[in-house]
């Protein structure tokens, strides 16, 4: 199911379900999302004070997406930014009663993937794969793209990378899935990680070597999990070494898969990174770049 696109009006919830939340980024970045014309919540995690990796503690987080979502006021939930910890509030959730609130729009990247997977197969929703306010990524470009996504998604329904290119050329149709390949993989045999069968699958990770890239390739080739896929949508790869070795690797371990790859779509932990609806029905076109969302 598509969430309804946002209005002006709407509030906005802003929940930390990972990592400590810089002060000083959401200050810089709340008029920026006032500016849309809508009521921006601030929830309790995101101001909270972490000494540690989390930004509070399992049952505090959870707590805090669920007064989010269960919220009638809120229609959009957007975390604040990544770092580590969603993956461990995902059993603390009770899905039935979020199921039942209604729709809603979820937005995030970086280690909120494994939310993702969790909205999009305990809730039935598409979310937005989206840069996050509270980071150095949520420039201009990127936060208009996500305004578009939530406010007029039809004037972005034809995602173009003018830095893309094609490591298997070719089009395919299918169900857009993933997000950071760390997160993709340590999900492997929770029960929202499915499989990539049908689907366009999104890769994109920051700071991990290139064995560790290799590993986690082949744990998910090993696993079944790439079984039946129809394409791929590689994003950025910062700080992960030598791109050309990147792209080598990638098309040593995807390529005998015989379906289309897109190279360096442009998102993920790069500037100007556009949001991508996961959960949304789309075709790949990896010789022109694109992606087209369809109805």
């Amino acid at each position: 199911m598509r969430p309804p696109k946002t209005r002006p009006g709407d509030t906005l919830a802003l929940v930390a379900p990972a990592g400590p939340v810089p002060p000083d980024l959401v200050e810089k970045a709340l008029p920026v999302l006032r500016g849309w014309g809508v009521e921006v919540h601030v929830g309790d995690c995101v101001h909270a004070t972490a000494t540690g990796y989390l930004s509070a503690s399992d049952e505090a987080r959870a707590a805090e997406f669920t007064r989010a979502w269960l919220d009638p006021r809120v229609t959009c939930v957007l975390a604040a930014r990544g770092g580590y910890g969603s993956q461990r509030m995902l059993d603390l959730l009770d899905w039935t009663a979020l199921k039942a609130a209604g729709p809603k729009t979820f937005a995030g990247s970086s280690d909120i993937t494994a939310l993702h997977r969790a909205v999009n197969v305990h809730l039935g929703l598409e979310t937005l794969f989206s840069p996050m306010p509270a980071t150095t990524l949520f420039d201009a470009v990127a936060a208009e793209h996500l305004r578009l996504s939530l406010f007029e998604p039809d004037s972005v329904r034809l995602i173009a990378s003018p830095t893309a290119s094609p490591l298997v050329p070719g089009t395919a149709t299918g169900t857009l899935i993933g997000g950071n390949l760390a997160l993709l993989t340590t999900g492997l045999g929770g029960a929202e990680q499915g499989s990539g069968r049908d689907a366009l699958v999104l890769l994109e990770d920051v700071t991990e070597s290139l064995y560790r890239i290799d590993r986690m390739l082949t744990q998910l080739l090993r696993s079944g999990w790439l079984d039946g896929v129809r394409g791929f949508v590689l994003g950025s790869w910062k700080s992960c070494g030598d791109p050309d070795a990147i792209r080598a690797l990638m098309l040593d371990r995807l390529g005998s898969l015989g379906v289309p790859i897109a190279w360096d779509f442009g998102v993920g932990h790069v500037p100007a990174s556009p949001t991508i609806p996961l959960g949304a029905r789309a075709t790949l076109d990896a010789d022109a770049g694109t992606l087209l969302i369809l109805p």
